[in-house]
């Protein structure tokens, strides 16, 4: 039997085979290592959920009464819902440890209200300014009123550690050597606020966008001094050679300055705040455990029945009558909701000054405006244009969502709209409009002031809970007087 002899291999062959096994792993080494070569954006996007680090307070983050909210949650949340992705939220007390947190790569990251340092820069990346703010030396009133800085070596002052705040006072005290203060690395600064309003401490430091919204809630507690230049907010970032989620931030931030979101983000938060009456804030608080618990009862079961927060009801009523029954105008406006003659004729009001049946009337109407909104427009854009409808007519409020189009805003916004009713008072302008002139600056002032009532409203009746008086008898909501 002949046998078959196997063909010897020559060096040519092992050189063929070893080509080809190189070819082959080259072919399969991007799918093999395709992992590690994910950008941090696609990581993001891959595992659902991008995380931010924060700290918990008024213009950063907090829990509302409905869920998440404050300027930096929002803003952060538009980001993460255009990558379509989940947002994550990380509230850390302590200063150092978020940027600590955004150095070592453990999170996406910092939306905090971070304040531009040049130290800073040596540790982290900061994105596109969003907000301007100043720093402000704050007392309060009745205390002695510091004017200079050579008045604090006297005062006791505290800020938060590792804040923007400490780092001026650093500098500060190099032509200062005498200037002393203490840092609290276990406070926010929206804490030492109260600590400056109880008169634990003399004096603090806080950013000037901080002390508007908590001037709402204490309005003893004031500016003394500016004692920093304009300082701008940023996101803060690791700093990395991976720009991928860092290119994309700038192009969200450029998109919603264009778009004008961000300005109506600002507005948001902060629009209703610019003027601060000490003296009618302090009004009304008092008026808030005086007057409110006859009337709070009448308020509850009205937002109740028409699906309205019965504290924006109250704000209304607060801003309308000061919650006076008997209140009149010179027009002929009466009751606690000031409801006019013809409104309270197409409501089945029988009398203006009862004051149940004037809260009713009142919810009852914001319900009816509320229905003739289009119903594409969002919250809480939707009632706000529905409180200014309360106030000038809803075909003055719609001529100024169609110059507001006309003038290539949003007539869906109420940030673009409160710009164009003003308009109304121009003939330029009303001439070419369906309703004609209108005080346009009226109804802008009048949701102003609203949402700084409710605001306050809310705060209290979540701290202290407010306590209504009993109804003496039952109010039937379907009578045929609503």
């Amino acid at each position: 039997m002949m046998q078959n002899k196997q063909k010897p291999t020559t060096l040519s062959d092992i050189a063929m085979n070893i080509l080809i096994r190189i070819f082959l792993t080259l072919l399969l080494l991007p799918a093999l290592s395709g992992c590690e070569k994910l950008t941090e954006l696609e990581r993001i996007k891959e595992n659902g959920v991008l995380i931010v680090a924060t700290r918990n307070s008024p213009t950063t983050y907090y829990e509302g009464a409905d869920g998440p909210t404050g300027f930096e949650y929002g803003l952060a949340k538009r980001f993460a819902d255009e990558l379509g992705v989940e947002l994550k939220m990380i509230s850390v007390t302590n200063l150092n440890d978020i940027l600590t947190m955004v150095r070592k790569n453990e999170v996406n990251f910092a939306a905090a209200g971070l304040t531009i340092t040049e130290p800073r820069k040596y540790w982290v990346r900061f994105g596109p300014p969003y907000q301007e703010i100043t720093q402000e030396v704050v007392y309060r009133l009745g205390t002695a009123r510091p004017t200079k800085i050579r008045h604090l070596l006297t005062r006791n002052l505290e800020v938060v550690a590792d804040s923007s705040h400490a780092e001026l006072l650093e500098k500060l005290q190099a032509a200062y050597p005498e200037l002393r203060w203490t840092e609290n690395p276990n406070v926010e600064s929206s804490e030492l606020l109260d600590l400056v309003w109880e008169q634990i401490i003399d004096v603090t430091i806080a950013d000037s966008n901080e002390l508007k919204l908590h001037q709402k809630y204490t309005p003893e507690i004031q500016s003394a001094f500016t004692i920093s230049d304009t300082q701008q907010l940023a996101w803060a970032f690791p700093k990395s050679k991976d720009d991928s989620l860092y290119n994309r931030v700038l192009s969200f931030f450029e998109e919603q300055r264009k778009n004008g979101e961000l300005k109506s983000l600002i507005n948001e938060y902060y629009g209703h705040v610019k003027r601060f009456d000490y003296v009618g804030t302090r009004e009304y608080m008092s008026d808030i455990n005086l007057v409110l618990p006859k009337y709070q009862y009448m308020f509850e079961t009205a937002g109740q029945y028409y699906d309205v927060d019965w504290r924006l009801l109250a704000a209304m009523g607060y801003q309308e009558s000061h919650w006076d029954p008997d209140a009149r105008s010179p027009t002929g406006v009466r009751g606690l909701m000031m409801l006019t003659m013809n409104t309270a004729k197409f409501l089945d009001i029988d009398d203006r000054l009862d004051p149940r049946k004037s809260i009713y009337g009142g919810a009852k109407y914001f319900d009816n405006l509320r229905s003739r909104i289009p119903s594409r427009i969002p919250e809480p854009d939707k009632t706000w244009m529905t409180v200014a409808a309360y106030n000038v007519g809803l075909g003055h409020l719609e001529d100024a969502r169609v110059i507001a189009e006309k003038k290539g805003l949003d007539p869906d916004k109420w940030a673009d709209v409160k710009e164009t009713l003003p308009l109304l008072t121009r003939k330029k302008w009303y001439k070419k409009t369906r309703y004609g002139y209108a005080r346009g600056w009226e109804p802008v002032r009048y949701v102003e002031q609203i949402r700084s009532y409710y605001d306050i409203l809310k705060w209290i009746s979540n701290r202290d809970k407010v306590t209504p008086e009993p109804e003496p008898e039952a109010f039937d909501i379907n009578s045929p007087a609503l």
